[in-house]
Formats: structure tokens, C-alpha cells, sequence
């Protein structure tokens, strides 16, 4: 009786334990993919020992989180940081450019404008210095006259700019080349290294914020483009190389590819030039 007490009583454990136990064996799924690049004119080729990273969240929307804790710099505190006189920065703040020394950038000034921003009128006065302007009106004020007879240099100076004014309304093509003389105070070289900093800040945070938060599992392809991720918890992924370059022949990608992971399955993938994330790009 007691023997057979004690035999009902073990079935009874074990019955609990498969119960318990199986449903925790089928709780989670896994995922298996391949990559391969196409280059041009070429057939496809496997991704061989390439680390992919297998992430929660999209590395697109990881970046751009690195980017709101790097914000870009303000457009206006820019210009105001800008050595050059309170005219240009107004100016500036009223144009969408930065780019002084760009070909078009006489369509963008007025006579108005030539006049009264120091930097214009004198990249306007030496793009037409040396006489090859006919009629251009020339200044008869001087330095000193301005210590010596202030009233007369404000008199001559104003005459000058009415007579300057009138010259330009009537001959819009002296303005064509000032931008040549714009170089030493173009703001845009600036502008750009202060981007071209913050993309490089970016590049180097968003794969370690990727690691450090948003991490499933890391794994290596084969000498065949394969790899294979197990016991993963149930729930939308993406397979991700994050900034680093795929190559094949002349072709370089990244991936950044959604995969949904479901319980007591396996999801595959196939990685391609189809489902990049920026499209193909050619190595130089």
C-alpha cells in the first residue's frame, strides 16, 4: 500500500514537472539567416565571417536618438558666433545659405544689400577695382578727412553710396563675380566642419548605445553568408550591421532588417542588395 502510494505520488511530481517544464522549452523561438551581395554584373556572393548584431530596436531609430542627445547646432547662435559685422549676420539669418563664395550667390544680393553690408560692398568694389568697370563712381572721401572735417567725409561718403546705388540698379552685371571676393569670410566651411563633427560624434555613439541597450545577441556568418540564433524570446528584432560596411566585389551595404521572432519557431531570412538599408552603393 505504502509502495504503492509512493509510486502514485512520483508520477505525480514527474507529471508536474514535464508540465512545467515543457511549456518553458517552447517559450521561445530562434532565427537563421544569409547574407549575400550581388556586385555589378556579377553573381551573388556570400558575407563571410561578418559579425551581425541582433537588435530590439531599429539601428535607423537608434541613430537617431544618438542624434537627439548631439543635437545639431543652432542655425542662429551660429551666425551670431560668426566674426563678421551685425549687417552680414542679419542678412544671413534672412537667407537660407551659407555658401558666400557659391556661383549663384550674386542672384541673392540686392543693391540694397551691396550697400549696406560692408562685407558685400567691398567684394563688390575690388570685384570691379583696376578700371575695368566703365562709369563705376569712385569714392572722394578719404581716412583722414574723416578726423579733419567729419561734416564733408559724411557728405562725399553719402553722395558716393546715392551715386553707387543708382550704378548698380543700372548695371546688374557687376555684380556677377563677387562672390570670388567672398571667400575670406564664406561661413559655410565652418558650418560644415561643425556638421561633419557632429556626424562623426554620431557614428562613434549610436553602435555602443546599440550595444549597450538594445542588444539581443551578436553572431558571425559562415564561410558560407550563414549564422543561426537560438532560444530567443518571442517578439520583433532586427538584424543589423550597424555602421559597418558589407563588401562584395565593388559593392559596400548595410543592413537593418525587421525580423518577427515567434515561439517554438524558427524565422529566416534571406540578406540581400534588396533589403539594405541605404540602397547599393559603389566602392571608389
Amino acid at each position: 500500500m505504502r509502495k504503492t502510494a509512493l509510486y502514485n505520488c512520483n508520477l505525480l511530481l514527474w507529471a508536474f514537472l514535464f508540465v512545467s517544464v515543457a511549456p518553458a522549452q517552447t517559450a521561445t523561438g530562434s532565427l537563421e539567416f544569409t547574407a549575400r551581395i550581388t556586385p555589378t554584373a556579377a553573381r551573388p556572393e556570400p558575407v563571410r565571417q561578418f559579425t551581425f548584431y541582433l537588435l530590439t530596436r531599429s539601428y535607423a531609430e537608434i541613430v537617431k536618438e544618438a542624434e537627439e542627445k548631439d543635437p545639431a547646432p543652432a542655425r542662429d547662435a551660429f551666425i551670431d558666433s560668426l566674426t563678421v559685422s551685425p549687417e552680414l549676420r542679419t542678412w544671413l539669418k534672412g537667407h537660407d545659405t551659407f555658401d558666400l563664395a557659391s556661383p549663384d550667390v550674386d542672384k541673392l544680393l540686392s543693391p540694397d544689400d551691396i550697400l549696406h553690408v560692408p562685407e558685400f560692398l567691398l567684394a563688390y568694389q575690388r570685384n570691379n577695382s583696376g578700371g575695368v568697370t566703365s562709369g563705376l563712381p569712385k569714392p572722394k572721401y578719404t581716412d583722414t578727412m574723416r578726423a579733419e572735417h567729419p561734416e564733408k567725409y559724411e557728405k562725399l561718403k553719402q553722395d558716393y553710396m546715392t551715386a553707387l546705388l543708382k550704378f548698380v540698379r543700372a548695371h546688374p552685371e557687376t555684380v556677377s563675380g563677387v562672390e570670388l571676393e567672398l571667400d575670406g569670410v564664406n561661413p559655410q566651411r565652418k558650418w560644415d566642419a561643425l556638421q561633419s563633427a557632429r556626424r562623426k560624434r554620431v557614428q562613434r555613439t549610436a553602435p555602443d548605445l546599440a550595444q549597450l541597450k538594445f542588444l539581443a545577441a551578436k553572431v558571425d556568418t559562415d564561410l558560407e553568408g550563414h549564422a543561426s540564433v537560438s532560444s530567443l524570446a518571442p517578439g520583433d528584432y532586427w538584424i543589423s550591421s550597424l555602421n559597418l560596411d558589407a563588401n562584395a566585389g565593388d559593392m559596400r551595404v548595410h543592413w537593418d532588417v525587421p525580423v518577427k521572432i515567434e515561439a517554438g519557431r524558427a524565422a529566416r531570412v534571406e540578406l540581400s542588395n534588396l533589403n539594405t538599408t541605404e540602397g547599393i552603393s559603389s566602392n571608389p
